[in-house]
């Protein structure tokens, strides 16, 4: 059995290397590598061979996997995966399974980083202390009381939804399916938009909700909202949103995920932005997720191999 794992998984490669072996019980062949390559000559370079690969968010499409005759398993170390082309893993019977939950903590943790900045105007306030001055101008708001809505619930969504709770605001969803889970009013997405004062993006990439957020959806919105997107880039309109923030449209957002994945060009337009914080796509990166994200790994695998897949996507 061979695998290989074609980037670092943010955890010790001596660590990654013994959970691995446990989950197949035999001294498999393990090809770990210490740096991330996007290319596809690398990628097929580090891959040709293997039974099973292991990779986060990095593209592989049918050119890499047609030049990989003995791929039989796809463990993609993420919660996302249409950076796979699962077209070509079906037509090869290559099986695909995801780490859905390992950031789930950390990626709540990220929206609420990133309320509480806009909210309290941490960002200036580091700026006018480290200038000598003082408060004038930067008095925020606090959370309780305020609606929280959430589009997409999910095991993120309901987490953010929960805390949001915790913060005393009120909170309404718009989901597909819908959850009882108290505290939460569910309701249509015409509705989260118009009536919250803070809005947290949740969905999967999909073809039905790339560009859900676009002009239309944000005119909806109060003027005095926020909107806090950690899920997928292509959700959101950049254009539109950036003509949102610089027009007053709405008051301000919280963006960890982009339409290309960082490091962004100094003239993306989403930088110079009114009343923006920006991260460079980090909500699922702590040192605990990644942990959680090696166990669901060496699990899949394990199960895998024990004919019961787990976390299949294709």
């Amino acid at each position: 059995m061979k695998i290989s794992v074609v980037e670092p998984l943010g955890v010790k490669k001596e660590v990654l290397a013994e959970k691995l072996r446990k989950a197949i019980g035999e001294d498999p062949q393990l090809m770990l590598w210490d740096d991330r390559k996007e290319s596809d000559a690398d990628l097929v370079e580090r891959s040709k061979d293997a039974d099973i690969v292991v990779l986060s968010n990095i593209k592989y499409g049918r050119t890499v996997i047609e030049q990989c005759p003995s791929l039989k398993m796809i463990c993609v170390a993420f919660t996302g995966f249409d950076h796979i082309d699962m077209e070509c893993c079906k037509e090869k019977g290559i099986l695909v399974c995801n780490c859905a939950g390992y950031s789930t903590v950390a990626v709540a943790d990220l929206v609420f980083a990133l309320v509480l900045s806009l909210a309290r105007n941490i960002v200036a306030c580091d700026k006018a202390t480290r200038e000598g001055k003082t408060k004038d101008g930067l008095v925020g708001f606090e959370l309780e009381g305020k609606k929280f809505g959430i589009i997409g619930l999910g095991a993120i969504g309901t987490r953010v939804a929960q805390i949001a709770l915790a913060f005393g605001c009120e909170v309404s969803a718009y989901s597909r399916t819908a959850k009882a889970i108290p505290g939460v009013t569910f309701t249509d997405l015409e509705t989260v938009l118009k009536e919250s004062d803070i809005v947290s993006l949740h969905v999967p990439q999909c073809k039905e909700t790339i560009g859900m957020i676009g002009k239309e959806e944000l005119a909806l919105m109060k003027k005095s909202a926020f909107l806090i997107n950690t899920a997928r880039g292509p959700v959101v309109d950049t254009a539109a949103l950036v003509t949102a923030l610089n027009n007053g449209v709405i008051a301000g957002a919280g963006i960890d995920v982009f339409d290309k994945e960082p490091p962004l060009a100094p003239d993306y337009s989403l930088l110079g932005a009114k009343n923006t914080v920006l991260t460079p796509h980090v909500a699922f990166a702590s040192s605990q997720a990644f942990a959680k994200r090696a166990d669901i790994v060496a699990d899949n695998i394990r199960a895998w191999i024990a004919g019961k897949p787990v976390h299949v996507v294709s």
